[in-house]
């Protein structure tokens, strides 16, 4: 129990750092292009990854298996980071949080076309009922205001980063946390360098910006790592939307930002679909490990 307690707390800070972050994030894009900022957010977190592996001298054990998946993973990051940049600069953090965060039902979703899993119909129902969260989330005057390119920068990052997590199952089989973490990190920061195409000289009040971005990068991937090392996925999982809270706050405190009540209704539907597919799988997972009963 004590383990499962740490797990949750891990994950509650993950999701607290990485709101910071993407604050951060947000702050810069107003002086950055996407790629630009999404470049800088990578290789910041790289520098202190970079520190660690030599500290821990663990460098031998970086060698990619199946780089091309590596590769693929990378451009997804690639993707989901610049569009994800885009649309927090244009809508509010806590709005992106609420339209990224449907990824999890993504996942579901899409593991049925790439991995042949079987959805059961309750489950179905759930995606179906984050998708309306997702709707009330985008009331007619959202996309008037804002645009429809920042709410398809949202749902782009949230695909991207359903199938970038979908494509961690193959590559767990082969290569360690740190490997994936690395190379994602490095695809990323050198691919939205080349892509961002003139690159404007960082201003000295930036690096301040910079160096918490990747503090609280680096701080959040140890702290999902251990939530997930000390805790089943299905214990800790729900914790991880506990972000939009974060979001809302941040908002608030530096934007003056208050939510709407179609963004409350919306995220908490978005959030309560998530718990329940995350809950249902458990309950299976028991079930499965439950010895059936010898027949009488």
């Amino acid at each position: 129990m004590t383990e499962r307690l740490r797990g949750i707390g891990s994950m509650i800070a993950a999701a607290f750092v990485f709101a910071i972050m993407d604050a951060s994030l947000k702050h810069l894009s107003t002086r950055y292009s996407p790629m630009q900022a999404s470049s800088m957010r990578c290789i910041a977190s790289l520098v202190l990854l970079a520190a660690t592996i030599t500290w821990r001298r663990s460098w031998p054990g970086l060698v990619p298996r199946a780089p091309w998946l590596h590769l693929f993973r990378g451009l997804l990051g690639i993707i989901m980071l610049a569009s994800f940049v885009y649309a927090v600069r244009t809508m509010s953090l806590a709005k992106t949080y609420a339209l990224f965060l449907c990824a999890p039902l993504l996942m579901t979703a899409l593991s049925v076309p790439l991995y042949g899993e079987r959805v059961p119909l309750r489950r179905w129902l759930a995606i179906g009922a984050g998708l309306g969260g997702v709707i009330l989330v985008l009331r007619p005057g959202v996309a008037v205001h804002f645009g429809w390119r920042a709410v398809g920068a949202a749902a782009l990052a949230a695909c991207c980063y359903a199938l970038s997590a979908l494509a961690v199952r193959p590559l767990g089989r082969t290569n360690s946390s740190t490997s994936m973490v690395f190379w994602n990190l490095a695809i990323g920061g050198v691919g939205c360098a080349l892509l961002a195409g003139s690159w404007r000289p960082i201003a000295q009040q930036d690096w301040g910006w910079l160096a918490l971005i990747g503090v609280c990068g680096a701080l959040g991937q140890y702290w999902l790592t251990e939530a997930f090392r000390l805790a089943p996925p299905s214990v800790v999982g729900p914790f991880e939307y506990t972000a939009i809270l974060w979001a809302f706050a941040i908002d608030w405190i530096f934007w003056r930002t208050a939510p709407s009540r179609s963004l409350l209704a919306g995220a908490a539907l978005v959030i309560a679909s998530g718990i329940f597919v995350i809950v249902d799988e458990r309950r299976l997972a028991q079930l499965a490990l439950t010895p059936a009963s010898p027949p009488p």
